[in-house]
């Protein structure tokens, strides 16, 4: 898969594409079944397939901090992409001129002049454009006009359950892992370089792997049995807390850090990924360091209790 950045670096697509638009946020299921669909026009019209998503997201540009959390980074949704039969994902800043185009013209300019769409595959949500008045019924008219396809996909079910990002962030916020891993079709994961902290959970008895959000809303918080992976094609069991440290400092920023049972390597630098398990509790401002250790304790003895379950069931 090539990742292009904007639509400077898009080269000529002589012959056109297949294309889809979208947030794309988790790539969970109901993404993977319109890329799949995707790939299906792009063989039989031996075209290439391109996926478009914008960064920021169009709801972080309008609403700041006060946007929806993020499932996944940009670098953690190329990563995701590059898992499927994508030829190309292109990342369109998305900015006060992108968000002024008027439909007709973002279809014009971008879909027809610069990508010369075949076949176009959106969701049943899908809108675009200055106000939001680009919709499927207006795809219709100009593909007709214009020569490509448009296929409207309906949204994905799974389990009696209604597959969207949105779902999936509130199953993380209440701590329900298990439906967001059905709607994820894996584990929900969070990627990141390991950096220094403080070196708080070394004086504490239990050193951790830290990685920096980067986001000021996270879907997820609190402490959880773990895994990370990305050091040596190891899985590494551990607990891992997400939030801002209210017993050490209370600040606003939020960190990942991951204490990994019987692990001591020197992993500063590498880029990790960590895999949620299950939830043990909510993340708590203790009255001391004391109490704050003996929890940590008891957090690591019940994360390898879940993690020796689930490694139990998996191979029943």
């Amino acid at each position: 898969m090539r990742l292009i950045r904007g639509l400077n670096h898009l080269e000529p697509l002589r012959d056109g594409c297949v294309l889809t638009i979208g947030n794309f946020d988790g790539l969970h299921l109901g993404h993977r079944r319109v890329i799949e669909k995707l790939a299906e026009h792009g063989k039989r019209l031996q075209l290439p397939t391109v996926a478009m998503v914008f960064e920021p997201q169009p709801l972080e540009y309008f609403l700041g901090d006060h946007a929806p959390s993020r499932l996944t980074r940009l670098r953690e949704k190329v990563i995701q992409f590059a898992k499927l039969p994508v030829d190309e994902l292109l990342v369109l800043p998305f900015n006060r001129i992108l968000a002024d185009y008027d439909a007709e013209q973002f279809i014009a300019d971008i879909l027809i002049e610069r990508l010369r769409v075949k076949h176009l595959v959106i969701g049943d949500d899908f809108h675009f454009g200055k106000a939001r008045r680009g919709n499927f019924p207006l795809l219709q008219h100009w593909g007709q006009e214009y020569g490509f396809d448009v296929e409207n996909t309906h949204s994905f079910e799974l389990e009696g359950m209604r597959i969207s990002s949105t779902l999936i962030r509130d199953a993380l916020g209440e701590g329900r892992l298990d439906q967001a891993r059905i709607m994820l079709g894996r584990d929900y994961s969070v990627c990141g370089r390991v950096a220094h902290g403080d070196k708080r959970g070394r004086q504490l008895g239990f050193p951790t792997a830290n990685v920096e959000m980067f986001r000021k809303n996270t879907p997820i918080v609190g402490v959880f049995a773990v895994t990370m992976t990305g050091l040596d094609g190891n899985e590494y069991q551990g607990v891992a807390n997400v939030g801002t440290r209210p017993t050490v400092n209370g600040g606003s920023r939020v960190v990942l850090e991951t204490h990994l049972f019987n692990f001591n390597a020197d992993i500063y630098g590498r880029y990790v990924e960590v895999h949620f398990k299950e939830k043990i509790r909510d993340e708590m401002c203790f009255p001391t360091l004391a109490a704050l250790q003996s929890q940590i304790r008891e957090d690591v003895v019940i994360a390898k209790q879940i993690l020796a379950r689930l490694s139990e069931s998996a191979e029943a």
